[in-house]
């Protein structure tokens, strides 16, 4: 019986191991792509000629969240 429970619970563990290495891998990517975002509005902002529009809060959500 303890043999069978052991079996069970590494199958667990090694479901959760992957499931979280999935959304960790996931939640960088996401964080890669705001870098480029910032990266990117901080060049539009800095080119000659561009409008001066008020700029968003870095912290502020989304309206659909």
């Amino acid at each position: 019986m303890n043999d069978e429970r052991l079996a069970r619970l590494e199958e667990k563990l090694a479901w959760l191991q992957r499931h979280v290495t999935a959304q960790d891998k996931a939640m960088l990517e996401l964080a890669e792509q705001i870098g480029q975002l910032k990266r990117k509005l901080s060049e539009l902002s800095q080119r000659p000629g561009a409008e001066s529009a008020p700029s968003p809060e870095i912290d502020e959500r989304p309206p659909h969240y």
